[in-house]
């Protein structure tokens, strides 16, 4: 009699949200209240007997038509949400150690100044850390600063890893970035007090050649050092123009720790760039990382790092593998994307950073359609994902770079350099297919959007690992300005994805179904909310100003559908926001960055836009600093705005603020004198809007630290809502 078999250890369950039936019943009824609503507003369109009448209810009704539009586009991650669960512990009885697959992690920066090399050396070393076999691990950093500062950290963190791998490993502790570990309550002993001073000795190195501006005699201690940074310039940074520098810092064949145990592979990578060619921003960096990979260790798994994005939990690869590995899964999976969690967020949130809804929430409910979009961190890619669909491989011009291929040299073998300094060329990829069917795609500010919109175009799908702990924390800007300034370089990427020919309802619906096109849809024209946002901010305020209604009155019928309209979106999305470990007042500072992202980022970013679509040249793409400011950062733990530094961005809102505070008393006024009915509804959204820019009004009046709002920002801003103001009120007339 044969033995029963026993089934194989289980990887991964996944589970079906519960609230998906209550979601696809709200969503059916919000239709028809929808229905009802665009039937008033036809009525009146119809029945309107003045050009003003008519041109406000065209207004009102265009802006509601883009709230439909995105309503109906955000249904697509409600539909079927769902929630995974993995067993990492299990992967031991799937695969042998010595069988796990080689992983390739990516790791980009740009600006020493903005992304303080400490703070990169950090997340390597997070990673370099991992619970995982060193011999399989390989780190890339993509330095497009081309900084000497930047290879000087890594130089000096490659003789401290040495000793922080052997520690993290012996000691089993979970934070593996020796600034989080050593900032938090640590168990105090002669050896971790030892670690702690080499690791300041090293912090006061670099952040000294940083303050100086060059990296002195006295820190370059040996032949190979001199000879590594005789390709820059005293000033500390690299020639214009230069050739791409790939700078093996450890090689796992040759570097051991102070056990004996061998050392991660460790390449600092510096691509050519020259004027003349094309460099694609982070696309085009994370490009050269994949060739230069390629060429050198050519991982099955690459994972993908913002510089200041820290692993906060060393087992993370296996929780990846739980789902790479499950052959189930293995025939259409591209990448496992774990959601970008933050450390450092003040009480209240109250630049809304944390994104709940982006990193979290929809990511959930696409995950249950065909997977969750790539974030740009935090994402373990199959590295067959990049070459073309899941049954029909691009390959590359050569085969040395083919995903397939297996590299049998040490990286530090004069063919291996000599094929990764070429391929890090900045003519490399002309006439090539890189950026448009290999790798990371161009054409876009936002390149994860579009890479990932890409992928699922192509046949493949993805999967979303949400651990009870997060598997990595990263920074958030401290300073409004940052935030604004990010969110405006986001409305454009997504813009020039909206209006390319992959359009996502023309194109995207035809290729992965309704609603992930819908899905897509839905972040493609996130920027198009500039327009109900301003129109809400400033339109009914100013009918209100005049004591003109455009709203039903509370006796009619029509009030109802109002209510409805509002309490039943704001309640589902406060509902969802709280079950995914949200508050009150973070929901708050949600709602009030969204209406402030509206009239600054987005309305710039779609502005920025359209000039560049014809030919008109803007600002261009700015690194979000990472550099915390010691008083910027009191006043944000203190919950005051960021306002200090004079910028078009604050005029709109100090518009938006004054005119809603002046019709929000002048509706008080006439509501008290007996005009109740007809602006109630208007004296309800101008009060809420006077609630969200509090902030606005503290830094223009009351505040006087260095985050106030300067003083020609307020009188700029007041000289544009009077002239609004005064063109306004002839036609209330």
């Amino acid at each position: 009699m044969n033995a029963t078999r026993s089934p194989p250890p289980l990887l991964n369950t996944l589970t079906p949200s519960r609230r998906t039936a209550f979601n696809r019943a709200f969503a059916a009824v919000y239709t028809c209240a929808i229905v009802a609503l665009f039937c008033r507003h036809t009525q009146t369109l119809l029945r309107s007997k003045t050009f003003v009448s008519f041109y406000v209810t065209l207004a009102l009704f265009v802006s509601d038509l883009i709230l439909a539009f995105m309503w109906v586009n955000g249904q697509a991650f409600r539909m079927r949400p769902v929630y995974r669960k993995e067993f990492p512990e299990n992967i031991e009885k799937v695969v042998k150690t010595s069988d796990l697959p080689g992983l390739d992690v990516f790791i980009c920066t740009a600006d020493p100044y903005k992304e303080p090399p400490m703070s990169v050396v950090n997340t390597a070393l997070s990673v370099m850390a991992y619970d995982y076999p060193t011999e399989k691990i390989s780190v890339y950093v993509s330095d497009d600063g081309g900084s000497a500062f930047t290879l000087f950290a890594f130089m000096e963190a490659a003789r401290f890893a040495a000793h922080w791998l052997p520690y993290c490993r012996e000691n089993d502790i979970d934070k593996r970035s020796p600034d989080e570990y050593f900032a938090d309550n640590y168990s105090r002993s002669s050896e971790t007090e030892k670690i702690k001073k080499m690791y300041e000795s090293m912090r006061m190195k670099v952040e000294h050649v940083v303050g100086i501006g060059k990296v002195g005699e006295e820190y370059i201690t040996s032949d190979e050092d001199r000879q590594a940074f005789s390709k820059w310039n005293s000033d500390g940074f690299s020639r214009q123009n230069h050739p791409a520098v790939i700078q093996v810092i450890l090689d796992k064949n040759r570097d051991k720790d102070i056990t004996g145990h061998c050392l991660p592979n460790l390449v600092y990578v510096s691509r050519q760039k020259n004027k003349t060619f094309p460099h694609h921003f982070k696309a085009g960096a994370l490009n050269v990382l994949v060739r230069v990979s390629a060429a050198m260790t050519n991982a099955p798994v690459i994972l993908t790092l913002d510089c200041d994005t820290y692993s906060n939990d060393p087992r993370t690869p296996l929780r990846a593998l739980c789902y790479v590995l499950d052959p189930e899964m293995q025939k259409n999976l591209a990448y496992v994307q774990f959601p970008q969690e933050f450390h450092g967020l003040n009480k209240n949130d109250i630049y809304a950073c944390e994104h709940k809804r982006l990193y979290k929430i929809q990511q959930v409910g696409l995950d249950g359609l065909s997977g969750p979009n790539y974030l740009g961190t935090s994402c373990f890619f199959r590295r067959r994902a990049l070459f073309g669909g899941p049954s029909t491989m691009v390959s590359p011009e050569t085969k040395d770079l083919s995903p397939d291929y297996v590299v049998n040299q040490p990286i530090t073998a004069p063919s291996v350099l000599e094929l990764a300094h070429h391929v890090a060329g900045c003519n490399y990829e002309s006439h090539t297919k890189w950026g448009s069917k290999i790798g990371f795609r161009y054409g876009s500010l936002s390149e994860d959007y579009h890479t990932g919109y890409h992928m699922k175009c192509e046949g493949w799908r993805s999967l979303f690992c949400y651990p009870e702990k997060p598997a990595f924390l990263g920074d958030v800007p401290c300073n409004l300005l940052d935030v604004l300034g990010q969110n405006k370089r986001w409305a454009i990427g997504l813009l020039e994805v909206a209006f390319s020919r992959y359009n996502t309802i023309t194109y995207g619906v035809k290729a992965i179904g309704l609603l992930m096109g819908l899905a897509y849809s839905f972040f493609a024209f996130w920027p198009t909310y500039a327009i109900p946002i301003i129109t809400y901010s400033f339109l009914p305020q100013l009918a209100l100003l005049n004591g003109v209604s455009i709203f039903p009155k509370v006796s009619e019928p029509w009030f109802l559908l109002y209510i409805f309209l509002f309490l039943g979106s704001y309640g589902q999305d406060l509902f969802e926001f709280v079950i995914h470990g949200g508050t009150m007042h973070r929901w708050w500072s949600d709602q009030r960055m969204w209406m402030m992202r509206g009239l600054s980022s987005y309305m710039f970013g779609i502005t920025e836009f359209f000039l560049k679509s014809i030919g008109i040249p803007t600002q261009g793409f700015n690194v979000t600093s990472k550099v915390i400011d010691d008083e910027q950062s009191k006043r944000y733990e203190q919950g005051l705005f960021e306002f200090g530094v004079p910028s078009s961005l604050f005029v709109a809102l100090a518009m938006a603020a004054m005119i809603n505070l002046s019709s929000f008393i002048m509706g008080l006024i006439n509501f008290l004198k007996g005009n109740r009915e007809g602006l109630v509804m208007q004296l309800v959204l101008t009060g809420s809007i006077v609630m969200n820019c509090l902030p606005v009004y503290q830094a223009m009046v009351l505040r006087s630290d260095k985050g106030k709002m300067p003083l020609k920002t307020t009188i700029r801003a007041a000289i544009l809502a009077s002239a609004v103001y005064v063109v306004a009120s002839p036609f209330s007339k």
